[in-house]
């Protein structure tokens, strides 16, 4: 894979191109949040050569005019697309290779990506494109996934915490995004009791005090929020405490949200891990943007 001599995503917003309308409404959501964070933007396309069928089998790379035309058609469509967009700063990145390489690669230096949720080409029941699902999974930045346009007026950020590292820097972004777009944030604190068959013993079923779990509960929750709300009096903040599914819990909380906020992973499973397998399912299943947060590389090795 190449790169351009000059790093055309360190401190951007890089957004994914292939010409689908997902794409479309990312770079559109990509130059607003590029204005509103004072950052450039980057529309960035992996061009990835089809290569034909040979004699016994073998791949025929594809001639170097081909490659050379289709990197050329490539940048003319995003220069076209660029001037469309309320947008000062947008740089044009094109290269050969991947989507995933060159999004991952991306999200070392980039301040954020932003994505389709689904590409040209796909399967129509692909709710979401593999490349969204590898680089959300992988990356070293956020990334926010266009699940669809949140309904006009929308004015919240929904965000998942379970007190674990990884909900801290979820809960993080989402305090800085209500604060720069105006909207309130709504914390979700979803839990649940372990299934019966965890709490059974060799010497018997242990007992397990329901209230006492909500009270703790409660507690963590009220105690992750307070810094965050003192760094960010602006912010309006509701807390959602639900015993329920962590998935089914934040998409209940969405009706009026304009992003969704999750982290790459959560605390114990038995208690209602909020993250880790419960991102992908809000990526898969929710009706409005999603970012995704990872944990910044020395937090996670401390973690």
């Amino acid at each position: 894979m190449t790169h351009s001599q000059v790093d055309d995503f360190k401190g951007r917003i890089v957004v994914g191109m292939d010409g689908s309308e997902s794409a479309i409404r990312a770079a559109k959501w990509g130059a607003q949040e590029a204005t509103l964070r004072g950052r450039g933007l980057t529309l960035a396309h992996a061009v990835v050569p089809v290569v034909a069928s040979g004699i016994f089998g073998m791949g025929v790379p594809p001639r170097l005019d081909l490659i050379d035309d289709i990197r050329i058609g490539a940048i003319t469509e995003l220069t076209r697309i660029a001037a469309d967009l309320d947008c000062t700063d947008v740089l044009i990145h094109v290269e050969i290779g991947t989507p995933s390489d060159l999004f991952l690669h991306a999200s070392d230096t980039a301040e954020l990506i932003v994505l389709g949720s689904r590409g040209r080409g796909g399967f129509a029941d692909l709710l979401l494109g593999s490349v969204g699902t590898q680089v959300a999974s992988h990356a070293n930045c956020p990334v926010v996934v266009m699940r669809a346009d949140p309904r006009a007026g929308a004015s919240e950020v929904v965000v998942g915490i379970d007190g674990s590292p990884h909900s801290l820097a979820a809960l993080e972004f989402a305090f800085d995004e209500a604060s720069r777009r105006g909207w309130n944030l709504v914390a979700v604190h979803a839990w649940d009791v372990p299934a019966y068959d965890l709490i059974v013993s060799a010497d018997g079923p242990i007992s397990f005090p329901l209230g006492n779990v909500a009270d703790v509960e409660i507690r963590l929750a009220a105690e992750v929020l307070a810094g965050f709300k003192v760094e960010y009096p602006d912010v309006h903040v509701t807390e959602n405490l639900v015993r329920s599914p962590a998935v089914q819990a934040l998409l209940d909380a969405s009706t009026n949200a304009a992003l969704i906020v999750v982290g790459t992973r959560g605390r114990n499973v038995a208690l209602g891990a909020l993250l880790g397998s419960v991102s992908n399912g809000v990526l898969h299943k929710a009706k409005v943007p999603v970012a995704v947060v990872p944990l910044p590389e020395p937090e996670w090795e401390a973690a």
